[in-house]
């Protein structure tokens, strides 16, 4: 956890600074301009001035070693003792861009690029500070070379930090079980329809009534939460300016091609220093599209890459398990390629977290599409997000229920999060699990009300496979999670726990159940119902006239959703989005199959499907957001990568 700091002029940066003017490696004016950021963020001096591209990080590192006189050593020069290097752990020198090189005098020679601010303890070896000599080196030097000596235990982690009693990792060594297991629940289901039909669709029917009674009373009630929240006042700045931490920003890529400059003009637009971003584009060893991509770009000294050792499974929570060691931040963000940030995001981020409880360890961001005005399913896609972010989700958060995770515009304390083991790294939907660990372990996450724009899934094909994946990732993460009922209950608290079974319960059951509601439209327009054998004509009728003032009510949600002036042009769309929703049965039958037969396979979704350049481009849906990038759609390419 960071920790705010009194604003102060360190006199070891003061005289660093003097030794680069004089020895002619910046101007007084670059200087002075280095000063005025370094007063408020928490990093070196060799930071800003990298950052703010003064100097490159060798120059940077260079210079300080001769201030310091101690030894600067180039990438080659690093050739460690494997013998001394073993004794420590990878993960804290990957953390702390420090690496154990050898015995120089007796004395242990450790090469880092954080001189000052990186002891012997922060690397978890308990030996007297006397008995260790110090170099510098860059910091991608030195991580490439734990990365390259640590790669099979690095990989391994990446797939297993997560406890296995809280992961899925297990579920693939036992697929004859999974089938087995399958035949038991469908078999008696299947004899039992064949025999006696009506009592089981009379069943089904039943139950799919019920966890929609459920539902409309979980939205109204988080529906009137929100309405009822007290305005809230103005944030009261502290009495003294305090340093801002570092924010590290990982960005997962796979098969992507023309990303760096869309992405880099994207993330420039942020107003957080550049001296406190770290900017982590994370790709895959195999992927040589996205490495091509990126080995013309000149990445500015803020963004790095950061390479996963090819591995299984292929997912986007492994990647980012294993690069979270090569992070830089206190606090560890995560945005998808082509994400447009509100350039204000990250600042918001930092000061509620220097504000907030210690037990609110996790901020999600609203998610929003800059192609709405594409096509009907782009403007069905965005209403149902928009009442999901905007409406739903801070209501249930301000009703005390834990909440799932979107996959994006989420942000973390650090050390929270390397405490629960990251994401698991074999669910397809990471971050609702990810949620709901949080609060099993105590903590909490809150909504923060700042907006990250990108690309509604436009096309029925990528559509449905992607909205498969989500509700496989639902099935997974509620069968995870409910292995020990018990514990579950003990560790949510019996509200949290009541919401957690009311929240995967009624979602999966409303998707695969749904034709059943949708035969009550029948006694909606007056025909006959095959229900009217079991139920009274009356109560049936009554069931379909609510059935249609839930739907009257979740039109209502969406109104106030997209009520905002920049979503206004969406309202005479809002009544077709219950043509959207059965798109999501399709989806569910085939996470249900894949659940059975391929429970780890990510099926990739597919973006770039925007209006592509020069094309007839919607008017700005908000003003203030610069849309000259909106609509160079991300090439990305199809096909999903499984165990």
């Amino acid at each position: 956890m960071f920790v705010a700091q009194r604003i102060d002029f360190n006199e070891r940066s003061r005289n660093f600074g003097q030794y680069l003017l004089d020895c002619g490696a910046l101007s007084a004016t670059q200087l002075l301009a280095a000063y005025g950021e370094l007063a408020r963020a928490d990093c070196s001096l060799c930071d800003v001035l990298v950052a703010q591209q003064v100097l490159d990080d060798a120059q940077a590192q260079r210079h300080h070693a001769d201030w310091l006189d101690l030894d600067y050593l180039d990438a080659a020069d690093l050739i460690p003792d494997p013998t001394l290097l073993n004794r420590f752990d990878p993960r804290l020198c990957l953390k702390h861009a420090a690496m154990p090189l050898h015995m120089k005098n007796g004395r242990i020679l450790i090469v880092t690029s954080r001189y000052g601010t990186t002891g012997i303890r922060d690397l978890g070896f308990d030996e007297d500070s006397d008995g260790i000599e110090w170099g510098l080196a860059q910091e991608q030097a030195i991580q490439a070379r734990l990365a390259d000596h640590f790669r099979p235990s690095l990989t391994t982690a990446a797939a297993t930090r997560v406890l296995a009693a809280e992961s899925c990792r297990n579920w693939g060594r036992y697929p004859r079980l999974r089938i087995a297991l399958m035949i038991l629940v469908l078999a008696p289901l299947i004899l039992l329809t064949v025999q006696t039909p009506a009592r089981i669709f009379a069943a089904l029917a039943v139950w799919t009534c019920f966890t929609l009674l459920i539902t409309a009373t979980m939205k109204m009630a988080s529906f009137l939460a929100l309405l009822t929240q007290a305005p809230q006042t103005p944030q009261i700045l502290p009495e003294h300016p305090v340093k801002r931490p570092k924010v590290s920003i990982l960005v997962p890529l796979f098969k992507e091609s023309e990303v760096a400059h869309v992405l880099v003009n994207r993330l420039q637009r942020l107003s957080y220093p550049k001296s406190l971003l770290d900017v982590v584009l994370i790709l895959e060893e195999n992927d040589l599209m996205t490495k091509h991509a990126l080995a013309g770009s000149d990445l500015p000294g803020w963004m790095r890459v950061v390479t996963v050792p090819d591995g299984r499974p292929r997912t986007k929570p492994r990647a980012m398990n294993y690069a979270l060691d090569f992070c830089r931040g206190d606090i560890i963000g995560i945005f998808d390629a082509e994400d447009a940030p509100d350039p204000d995001q990250i600042d918001r981020v930092a000061d509620r977290f220097a504000n907030a409880p210690d037990d609110v360890v996790c901020l999600q961001g609203v998610l929003d599409y800059y192609n709405s005005r594409q096509n009907w399913l782009a403007r069905c896609f965005t209403i149902e997000y928009a009442t999901w972010f905007r409406v739903l989700m801070p209501g249930m958060a301000r009703l005390g229920f834990a909440i799932p995770l979107g996959g994006t515009t989420l942000f973390f304390r650090r050390d929270a999060l390397e405490r629960l083991g990251g994401w698991d790294a074999h669910n397809v939907t990471e971050d609702a699990d990810l949620g709901f660990r949080l609060a099993r372990h105590g903590y909490r996450t809150e909504m923060s009300e700042t907006t990250t724009r990108e690309e509604a899934n436009c096309h029925l094909l990528p559509w449905v496979k992607q909205r498969s994946r989500w509700l496989k990732g639902y099935m997974v993460t509620y069968l995870v999670h409910m292995r020990n009922p018990v514990t579950l209950l003990r560790q949510l608290g019996v509200w949290k726990f009541l919401g957690f079974q009311l929240h995967f319960i009624t979602a999966l059951s409303q998707f695969l159940l749904a034709p059943l509601l949708w035969s009550l439209w029948l006694l909606v327009v007056g025909l006959p119902h095959p229900l009217t054998v079991f139920i009274a004509p009356d109560l049936l009728r009554a069931t379909s006239y609510a059935f249609f003032t839930v739907e009257i009510c979740s039109f209502v949600y969406a109104i106030r959703a997209v009520s905002g002036p920049e979503h206004r042009h969406l309202w005479p769309w809002i009544p077709t989005v219950h043509l959207y929703f059965p798109l999501g049965v399709f989806a569910a039958y085939k996470a249900l199959f894949e659940l059975v037969f391929q429970p780890f396979y990510w099926d990739k979704t597919k973006h770039g499907l925007s209006l592509p350049p020069g094309a007839s481009q919607p008017e700005p849906e908000s003003a203030g957001v610069d849309r000259s990038d909106i609509g160079q759609g991300i090439l990305l390419k199809a096909g999903g990568e499984r165990l």
